[in-house]
């Protein structure tokens, strides 16, 4: 079985600030915001959409094919990849431009404040899906360039590849004809709460209507869990009590990670939304989107 994971592949700069955000700014002077955040620690790690859901995904046992692009600064990112068994083969590599940056701020609220570079993600849209037959069981449009996210999930549905639609941040870059046009090509759609809200007020559709376009939506509602909307009906998946909250960082991929091992595998909605639910969990006590392990065996025999 194999999944073909389309997304960034990127470097991330993680900072921690002890404090909280909201005490550093003041809401009657937004409109001329100036503020400095004393961030003593700093890490790098690999990281990128497409990079933690392979992560994730490879630790369960499943079999990732990533289609990304990297810059003329990944080459260490690719021997990593390759070193974890992640396929390579689909992941373009730009001479002339950088791999795409994400520098992370968190809080001490686990509250974010990101600054995105996409460098060579922008030309993702130069890497295709593998089209040999059987080559992908499942897929995943995962936040991409524009163009690249637009090119793949038209791929996925000409092959008739089921796929995930999970436009994350990259959500903003669609009107709302582009995204009823991914609900229409997508078999699942998964988007967190903020992210249903938009995705609702664009397309004029409720969440139950969206829901009835595909095979199933997933809505992550962090700490609290997912709703999970199948067969005109909306369940509460119980959320997973993590053993810390240290770094959000990479927790939705982690759950997207977990959601396609189950959905590859036949499961229901529900069922691979909660093994998502530990997986999320399992991340946020480890620092750094590709830093945690599992006990894959005992995992999988208890959800």
């Amino acid at each position: 079985m194999a999944a073909v994971i389309c997304g960034s592949l990127a470097f991330d700069s993680i900072m921690n600030f002890g404090g909280k955000f909201a005490d550093q700014i003041l809401p009657d002077q937004i409109h001329k915001l100036n503020v400095s955040f004393f961030v003593p620690q700093l890490r790098r790690e690999f990281g990128g959409c497409a990079g933690n859901i392979a992560y994730a995904l490879h630790l369960l046992g499943g079999q990732a094919h990533i289609v990304a692009a990297l810059g003329n600064d990944g080459a260490d990112y690719a021997k990593y990849l390759a070193s974890k068994g992640i396929s390579t083969a689909h992941i373009m590599q730009r001479g002339d431009i950088y791999t795409a940056q994400a520098m992370i701020m968190t809080d001490s609220a686990n509250n974010q404040i990101t600054a995105f570079h996409p460098g060579a993600m922008q030309m993702a849209h130069e890497c295709a899906i593998p089209a040999q037959a059987g080559a992908a069981d499942i897929g995943i449009i995962a936040p991409d360039g524009r163009e690249a996210m637009l090119l793949h999930a038209a791929q996925f549905a000409r092959q008739g590849v089921p796929f995930v639609f999970d436009p994350g941040q990259g959500l903003p870059m669609f009107n709302g004809s582009e995204l009823l046009s991914f609900i229409d090509q997508a078999t699942w759609v998964a988007v967190n709460d903020y992210e249903a809200e938009m995705l609702r007020e664009r397309t004029g559709l409720a969440l139950a209507d969206i829901a009835a376009k595909v095979r199933g939506l997933v809505v992550t509602l962090g700490e609290a869990g997912c709703d999970v909307y199948e067969g005109g009906q909306c369940t509460r998946v119980a959320p997973v009590r993590a053993a810390a909250a240290l770094d959000p960082t990479g927790c939705g991929d982690a759950f997207r990670g977990g959601l396609l091992y189950g959905l590859e595998r036949g499961w229901s909605l529900a069922r691979s939304a909660a093994l998502g639910n530990h997986m999320g969990a399992t991340k946020i006590a480890h620092l750094g989107p590709q830093n945690y392990t599992i006990d894959a065996a005992a995992l999988l025999a208890s959800v």
